[in-house]
């Protein structure tokens, strides 16, 4: 949403014409470091190895938007809308019914692993959310008169959110600008107030402006915002205490024990806790980590698959620094390696193919599991602190 664009106008014509960046034959012989804007306006530095794996990403993108359009054509603009399977159809029209949708969700989870076509994203997004069906429970003015309803009301989550508009993003053409500051403010204020249990928390400005720039309009937004954290993500893990993010890299740490054995040894012999790193990663769910590209990649599995997404692509990018990860002696080292990465990581399919081939099977079931096992762990923890923060309080009176 540049200027009075929507997100969507502006996808449109990045699709109508996907740029290839060709450094010139003295970059390539100087392997300097050259910088362009994504498809979402974000300005990227890189050398000319990543130009080329981006030239490549895009054919690839341009590939699977025809079989998408192919899907289109055959079955139907919609056919990923799965119908809802009334208890009165009779008979066998109930199983060709169920079969029918069996089959489009499975051919749609293969389709969303490989890529979302840019202008298809906001729709499908909407539907396998369940953003749409969310709206659809309240009159359709709900928006428009919460965002009425709250204007010109200040709490201390209006006053954090006013301090973190400006440091979201700075420099994005569209962000970063009056306009886009008064719309992140309207959707994140807005929930604040939808949710007073979580209010507003440092993390959710970065995905409520990514959600802004895929999603056709600001309300769309702020529904994909509510499933997020409502339907999607794990309970508390925005609120004041952020426990349900404890509860996270507590598991975090726990599954990369069982599925990366020899770098989980290695982290712990040099005192290192992952949460250094993997913190932001489940609060900005990749959005200031990874190239916003493959970000957006990576959540149009999150919204198909749920929150144990975050969990395989977390496990994936110290997959796949093993090797440099194990030669590693200081914590800094440690760091450098996985941020290097992330911030390098142009190809999806690179990651989504470790994340999801490599790492092996993760249900959500066994992800609830381990999360109920560590609560209590992490709820003592958290009572510990208070108690502690309180006693300082009495000493200091």
């Amino acid at each position: 949403m540049y200027g009075t664009k929507t997100a969507g106008d502006i996808t449109n014509e990045f699709q109508h014409q996907i740029p290839y960046w060709r450094p010139s034959i003295h970059t390539r012989r100087a392997n300097i470091i050259v910088k362009f804007q994504d498809l979402y306006g974000f300005t990227v530095e890189g050398n000319v190895d990543d130009v080329n794996v981006l030239n490549e990403v895009r054919e690839k993108v341009r590939q699977q938007g025809r079989v998408w359009w192919a899907l289109e054509a055959s079955k139907g603009a919609n056919w990923y809308l799965q119908p809802q399977i009334s208890s009165n159809t009779e008979g066998i029209a109930v199983s060709s019914l169920k079969l029918s949708v069996l089959s489009n969700t499975i051919a749609l989870k293969k389709l969303i692993r490989k890529g979302i076509p840019p202008v298809l994203r906001p729709k499908v997004w909407f539907s396998v959310s369940g953003a749409a069906k969310k709206r659809s429970t309240v009159p359709e003015s709900y928006y428009e008169d919460l965002i009425n309803a709250v204007e010109g009301k200040s709490t201390p989550a209006t006053r954090q959110i006013d301090h973190d508009l400006p440091r979201t993003f700075p420099g994005h053409p569209w962000l970063d600008t009056p306009e886009g500051h008064a719309a992140l403010r309207r959707v994140l204020v807005g929930y604040s107030f939808r949710d007073s249990c979580v209010g507003y928390c440092q993390g959710l400005n970065y995905v409520a402006a990514f959600l802004l720039l895929v999603m056709k309009t600001e309300e769309e937004a702020f529904w994909m915002l509510a499933v997020l954290l409502e339907n999607v993500l794990v309970n508390d893990c925005y609120t004041d205490n952020l426990s349900g993010c404890h509860v996270e890299q507590r598991v975090f740490k726990d599954l990369l024990s069982k599925k990366c054995p020899r770098i989980a040894a290695h982290l712990d012999a040099l005192d290192f806790d992952v949460s250094l790193v993997a913190t932001e990663w489940f609060l900005c769910l990749f959005s200031k980590s990874l190239p916003s590209e493959t970000t957006m990649r990576v959540w149009d599995v999150l919204f198909n698959e749920g929150a144990k997404v975050i969990f395989h692509v977390a496990l994936a990018i110290f997959k796949m620094k093993e090797e440099e990860l194990l030669m590693a002696h200081q914590i800094g080292d440690v760091i450098n390696i996985i941020q290097k990465t992330t911030h390098h990581l142009f190809d999806p399919d690179e990651l989504l193919t470790v994340a999801f081939d490599k790492i092996g099977s993760m249900t959500t079931n066994t992800i609830t599991k381990q999360r109920k096992k560590q609560e209590p762990a992490v709820m003592a923890a958290l009572d510990q602190r208070l108690r502690r923060l309180n006693s300082l309080k009495m000493d200091g009176k």
